[in-house]
């Protein structure tokens, strides 16, 4: 997979290549109808298969001060369609001169000049262009002389609903990851490298690896069962945890912080790059009178954490296939 975040100079090999457009927060079922559609059509035409996206998030350029709302920063996001065999993944660079492009100059500059897609698939919510003034219905219109063909996806969901980034960034503020899951079609997960902490869990007994959340939707704070993946002998090994996500209240801390203690293991953990999956709230994060008081709780919220991790829905392939 190649990724580029311009669309100038695409090498001749990746144009006509049938894209998926958007923004992809999450990768979550409804996205993947449009991807999978996307990788029918690239395999039927035999062409080159593109995912178009945006970086940073148009949200987070226009409003730079907001809180934290993405469910897969960049890099999150690469490893999930990643594994779509992508030919090509166009991460553009979301800065003021993309932003002020009209629709008709995104269609004619970037699909057509840019790119000369042969076949677009978007949501049926895709809007573009300087002030989201473009739809689908332009899009087709666009398509029509530009020599490219468009497919729009219907609304996929369950229960009803469509499935959505925001529904879904709803549950995981509400502390309901195993619903969140059932509406991205796999785990949540935070992924980043396992930074030096103050130590104390290891002087509890409950050693932790602590990760920054920073550019991650912030979760309910509190207590969940985890699995922890990490690259060994070139294949994903996953293990149980249990983690404690907030501003540690007992310490008097007050930056966020994911701290995640496995169980059964025993190694160094400093420097990994590490995936952090999450399967299941325990309780609310709360501050204790001392430390014995804060070592009891996370022996039961360790044994609450395998009850929970064992339960069949919550096992680490559910939602292989």
């Amino acid at each position: 997979m190649r990724i580029l975040r311009h669309y100038e100079d695409v090498p001749t090999e990746l144009r006509g290549a049938v894209a998926a457009i958007g923004n992809f927060d999450g990768v979550h079922r409804g996205h993947r109808q449009v991807l999978s559609m996307a990788a029918e059509m690239a395999r039927r035409q035999e062409a080159p298969l593109a995912v178009l996206t945006f970086e940073p998030h148009p949200r987070e350029f226009f409003a730079p001060k907001a809180p934290p709302f993405r469910l897969t920063p960049f890099r999150a996001k690469a490893h999930l369609l990643g594994q779509l065999d992508l030919d090509l993944l166009m991460a553009l660079h979301f800065d003021v001169a993309l932003s002020r492009k009209t629709a008709d100059e995104f269609v004619d500059q970037v699909l057509i000049e840019g790119l000369a897609v042969r076949h677009v698939i978007v949501g049926y919510d895709f809007a573009f262009g300087h002030k989201r003034s473009g739809n689908t219905d332009l899009l087709r219109a666009r398509a029509a002389s530009g020599g490219f063909e468009v497919t729009v996806i219907d609304p996929v969901g369950g229960d009803g609903l469509a499935y959505s980034s925001t529904r879904i960034r709803d549950c995981l503020w509400q502390g309901r990851p195993r619903e969140a899951a059932d509406q991205l079609g796999h785990w949540w997960e935070i992924e980043g490298r396992v930074q030096q902490g103050d130590q104390r869990g290891r002087r509890l007994g409950f050693p932790t690896a602590n990760f920054s959340v920073d550019g991650y939707l912030e979760p309910a704070f509190g207590v969940y069962a985890v699995r922890v993946g990490a690259e060994e002998d070139g294949g994903m090994i996953w293990r149980d945890g249990v983690a404690n996500l907030g501003r540690r209240p007992t310490f008097g801390k007050t930056d966020a912080v994911l701290e995640v203690h496995l169980l059964d293991f025993a190694g160094d953990l400093y420097g990994r790059h590490l995936r952090v999956a999450f399967v299941d709230f325990i309780r609310p994060e709360r501050k204790f009178d001392g430390l014995e008081a804060l070592k009891t709780q996370i022996a039961a919220d360790s044994e609450r954490a395998r009850v929970l991790l064992a339960e069949p829905g919550n096992r680490a392939d559910a939602f292989d296939g």
